[in-house]
């Protein structure tokens, strides 16, 4: 199979405990352009030489999915970069433990509320799934050539993929 395929596949994905964590079976499937970093590595490793209506479950390390926890991953962030231009009511659905969505230089990234302040929350910006082991149990809905343009892009399009 050559790093230009677009894989679609379903997931259910478990912790170490077997609690679902997501499920993505009735919905669209997932869709990932291969070898270029879309999904996490252990996932990648497992999915790669697999052919369309393959099922299969793998175990994923820490290393090998959102990697360790690391200590130094808090910060404070002021409110308003959690909120964006949302009604500002919404700060009092905020609250310790949620995941939410921050707004960075390179982008929205995804951390979690350890504190909150009157104008300012302290984050942890590990992933929420980073240094947790991941059990996915996965069916291959269907392999193709990825286009150029999804080649040049460095990502699936159409369903389950980036729309642009």
């Amino acid at each position: 199979m050559q790093d230009t395929n677009v894989i679609q596949f379903h997931y259910r994905l478990t912790d170490d405990k077997g609690e679902v964590i997501e499920d993505s079976n009735g919905g669209d499937p997932i869709a990932f352009l291969q070898g270029k970093g879309n999904i996490i590595p252990g996932l990648e490793k497992a999915i790669s030489g697999k052919a369309e209506g393959d099922s299969f479950s793998v175990t994923i390390a820490p290393e090998d999915g959102y990697g360790q926890r690391t200590s130094s991953e808090l910060q404070r962030v002021p409110i308003k970069h959690i909120l964006g231009d949302a009604d500002k009511k919404l700060k009092k659905t905020l609250k310790p433990g949620m995941v939410v969505s921050v707004e960075t230089d390179q982008g929205p990234r995804h951390v979690t509320i350890v504190k909150l302040g009157k104008f300012n929350a302290d984050v942890d910006t590990n992933h929420p799934l980073a240094g947790k082991t991941l059990t996915f149990d996965v069916t291959v809905v269907s392999v193709r050539p990825a286009t150029q343009e999804e080649i040049s892009h460095g990502h699936a399009h159409g369903v389950g993929g980036h729309h642009h």
